[in-house]
């Protein structure tokens, strides 16, 4: 038997040229097609020599094909619409607030937006808050004005200020349970309240005039009087400031251009965003309640969670000179003039006297106050007696214009309404 040598076998196999394909060339891979989530693979090309000995003459590397400019996904400034149905933090709110289910999830979550988030007024919450604001006010107005006909005006204000300002709102929306993001975007939860701290805003004002003297008040302090509050101020009785004006070639590219932020520097930059959001969603939430369920349903949703909230009126009350305007209310009410008797007194040679002083009008007992001495206990008595006049109440069952609206309705009675406060 003839004896093989394996080490020439082995050269013969490796001198062998193999099947060689019609190019000239043998792609290692192949390209793949590039995705957003996968990177392309790059294709190199390698020339096979017919020795056994192979030699790497060359490395092409293809450029992944660009994609067109036009099929780059733009990211939204706010979650889409149709991700509201998904979220369990926004169904969770609608329920809190025990909303209709005529007012869908979408509706909501356009409610949660804010206009510094997203300038688009199809997708804010700008038109809802605006319509929220004026139902708000007025029914905030006639409470206040049936319920206490005899406030002076700068209390009314501060009432109002107090009960649908943007303070309380913030206060009420902190209590749904509604919980803010640290940036707006596109992938954020929809059920979350979106704001910018950066970007302007808008204000909600449904009444007020720019002053021509605006610039000096500000810069003077000079006093405003109550007439030109009631007539040119907004409805908290602040003034309304002047507005920046755009040039005219930004003024023409804005009302091109659908979605802009420079819109929004109309509006003044607020002072404290998170609490102007928060403000500007429960408005919001009113007026989309209004849209969908009607006048009555809005009407008991503010009296249920803003009306009903506790205002301590005796503290908005600031009286420079107390006796001087009780014997002013005595006369122009033909009462008889205020006469300060002592009710009461302990301890007036110890360290803690008391003294109880009581303001008579001829036998009528007006009221009464208490202090360590008898100028402190006279005071403290005609405080109390202005507050018990500014502060009547026919009782909680007083009726209000809106009540009218309803069908089959009884006409109006006139409320009584005082002819307004004491000048002294």
């Amino acid at each position: 038997m003839k004896r093989l040598r394996l080490d020439r076998l082995s050269s013969q196999l490796l001198s062998t040229t193999p099947a060689r394909p019609a190019s000239n060339s043998t792609r290692i891979c192949r390209a793949t097609r590039a995705s957003r989530l996968q990177a392309p693979l790059y294709c190199q090309r390698r020339w096979q020599a017919t020795t056994s000995e192979a030699v790497l003459e060359e490395v092409e590397y293809e450029e992944p094909p660009q994609e067109p400019i036009e099929n780059k996904r733009i990211s939204l400034p706010s979650p889409p619409p149709e991700r509201a149905v998904y979220s369990a933090k926004l169904a969770a709110l609608h329920a809190r607030l025990s909303l209709s289910s005529k007012i869908p999830l979408q509706t909501l979550a356009r409610a949660l937006i804010d206009p510094s988030a997203d300038a688009n007024p199809r997708f804010n919450n700008a038109n809802l808050a605006f319509v929220g604001a004026a139902l708000l006010q007025y029914h905030t107005s006639e409470f206040l004005v049936t319920r206490y006909p005899r406030l002076p005006m700068a209390i009314l204000f501060a009432a109002m200020k107090g009960y649908s300002g943007v303070p309380a709102l913030h206060q009420i929306a902190r209590a749904w349970g509604v919980e803010a993001v640290a940036a707006p975007g596109e992938e954020v939860d929809p059920g979350l309240l979106q704001f910018s701290r950066d970007k302007p805003t808008v204000m909600m004002n449904k009444w007020g005039y720019v002053r021509a003297e605006s610039k000096e008040l500000l810069k003077y302090k000079w006093r405003r009087g109550m007439s030109s509050r009631v007539l040119y101020d907004d409805a908290f009785g602040e003034m309304v400031q002047k507005q920046p004006k755009e040039p005219e070639g930004e003024e023409e590219e804005n009302d091109k251009v659908e979605v802009n932020d420079s819109r929004n520097t109309k509006n003044l930059v607020v002072e404290d965003p998170a609490k102007n959001a928060h403000a500007n969603f429960v408005r919001a939430v009113i007026g989309a309640i209004y849209l969908y369920c009607g006048r009555e349903t809005a009407k008991t949703f503010v009296k249920s969670h803003v009306l009903s909230r506790k205002l301590d009126l005796e503290n908005l009350f600031e009286f420079k000179l107390p006796t001087r305007e009780l014997a002013r209310l005595c006369a122009r009410e033909n009462f008889d003039a205020p006469v300060a008797r002592l009710l009461s007194e302990t301890g007036r040679l110890s360290r803690t006297p008391v003294f109880v002083v009581g303001i008579y009008s001829g036998r009528d007992k007006l009221g009464e106050g208490a202090g360590p001495s008898l100028d402190a206990a006279r005071i403290a008595a005609a405080i109390n007696t202005l507050k018990s006049w500014y502060l009547y109440s026919p009782g909680d069952d007083v009726g209000v214009p809106s009540d009218t609206f309803a069908e089959d309705a009884p006409p109006w009675k006139p409320a009584y309404v005082d002819i307004g406060e004491i000048i002294s």
